[in-house]
């Protein structure tokens, strides 16, 4: 074999294996945390690597924990990074904490960072407070007036509550709470316009950050809007329905007035009927007395002469026009 050939073999071998070597031992970076004063061994390394930890997650941080004294161990953060926490921000919280002299332990920024929240941004709002602006409230005031009030907020973050306490969600809702009370126990819409202030004062007296993440430093009443008369748009509803009530009541009692007459009617229709079967029964009866001798043939002819002398009075006694009528 050609000389040249078995040594560009061996120089890809030996690059092979030591990019093997360096990715496997991280020599480069066990060379930075020495030079940095971390003291860390190279077989520390290798186990980190057996461990399926990445060690450049874990040494950077310490770097920085290193270089602003905050006294950490290699077995702290990887611990942390086992669990599943993000050890670069846990580390830059606690750098952050100590120049805002805040007094914030590894076990308590793990557990924040372990809980889901940012514990880095929780350090900067405890050192720069957030403002949380409220969307439009409608509340209506006991004269019946709808009021309309957007606040702003500003809360500071409270590390001792971050582990179990509610968040900013809460603080929104407690905040519209407040001022929904307010505005319904304000006797008219412009006490509440008159004094604004009023329902800052009354929603930081109820504490509603308590059990949250948060401190309620200040409420101010950004914007404050009149809406609707409610009462006055209520009453008018009320109106409309007790009038559609009377409506269906009164005809309800229309249709059973018309029931009572068409049951009348026919009523009357029967008791007609049972004149006329009466009445049918007389010409059978006559004729029964006839035969047994009980009438004679004079009674009924005066009988007959009797009805039609009444029915002559009667004609005379009608109205000429009436008369007309029944001759035609």
């Amino acid at each position: 074999m050609d000389p040249i050939i078995t040594y560009l073999i061996i120089g890809v071998v030996a690059f092979v294996l030591l990019v093997v070597f360096f990715n496997f031992f991280p020599f480069m970076l066990w060379i930075a945390a020495i030079s940095s004063g971390v003291r860390i061994g190279i077989i520390t390394l290798v186990a980190m690597r057996l461990r399926r930890v990445v060690p450049s997650r874990i040494v950077n941080p310490m770097i920085k924990a290193t270089k602003a004294g905050l006294g950490l161990s290699i077995n702290q953060l990887e611990s942390h990074y086992l669990a599943g926490g993000n050890v670069d921000r846990v580390v830059n919280a606690l750098i952050a904490a100590q120049r805002a002299n805040i007094n914030l332990e590894f076990e308590r920024a793990a557990a924040i960072d372990l809980a889901g929240r940012d514990v880095l941004q929780a350090v900067q709002m405890s050192v720069n407070p957030k403002v949380i602006e409220t969307p439009f409230v409608s509340a209506v005031a006991k004269d019946g007036i709808e009021v309309k009030v957007r606040a702003r907020v500003t809360v500071r973050a409270n590390i001792d509550r971050l582990v179990g306490g509610a968040g900013e969600e809460t603080i929104l809702a407690r905040v519209g709470e407040g001022i929904v009370s307010t505005n319904g126990s304000a006797e008219s819409h412009k006490v509440v316009l008159e004094n604004p202030d009023l329902i800052s004062r009354t929603v930081l007296d109820k504490g509603l950050d308590a059990g949250t993440a948060f401190e309620i430093l200040s409420i101010d009443i950004a914007d404050v809007d009149v809406g609707k008369n409610i009462g006055a748009n209520l009453q008018t509803e009320q109106a409309d329905a007790d009038k559609q009530i009377a409506q269906a009541k009164a005809e309800e009692r229309r249709a059973m007035a018309v029931a009572q007459e068409q049951e009348m009617k026919a009523k009357v229709v029967e008791m007609r009927a049972r004149v006329v079967e009466s009445e049918s029964q007389v010409p059978l009866a006559m004729a029964e007395a006839l035969k047994k001798g009980q009438l004679g043939v004079m009674d009924y002819l005066n009988m007959k002469n009797i009805e039609s002398d009444t029915q002559m009075r009667g004609s005379i006694g009608k109205p000429p026009e009436t008369r007309g009528n029944s001759d035609k």
